[in-house]
């Protein structure tokens, strides 16, 4: 049984997320955690948050099993692009810059390697 976590309109493009997600997918829980924890990037704060919500969504649809047991592993992450808020810098001779700040929308899926048939 596989559980989702959503994290939408994260201040941060899309670009520089996909980075983070890139290392952790397909990889056991732990071993994700662990490299989150450990990478220099403001992304890894923002994932790491995401991961422990989807194991406690996990956690809510199997109650009678333990993560530990089940073998959880991240079985889908993908980063989407969000809304982008337009502001103008001033610019030399009066004119005007456009500044894009992205944002983006991360989705995790977290899944047992192990289902238990009842």
């Amino acid at each position: 049984m596989e559980a989702v976590a959503k994290l939408k309109n994260c201040p941060m493009s899309p670009r520089k997320m996909r980075l983070v997600v890139d290392i952790i997918r397909g990889k056991s829980v732990n071993d994700a955690l662990s490299i989150l924890k450990y990478t220099k990037n403001e992304g890894a704060m923002w994932v790491e948050k995401l991961l422990l919500s989807a194991v406690a969504n996990w956690e809510n649809k199997n109650e009678g099993q333990s993560p530990e047991d089940a073998d959880l592993f991240v079985k889908t992450a993908f980063v989407d692009g969000g809304s982008v808020l337009k502001r103008f810098q001033p610019a030399p001779q009066g004119r005007a810059h456009r500044i894009r700040k992205r944002m983006n929308h991360v989705t995790l899926v977290v899944d047992g390697k192990t289902t238990v048939e009842a």
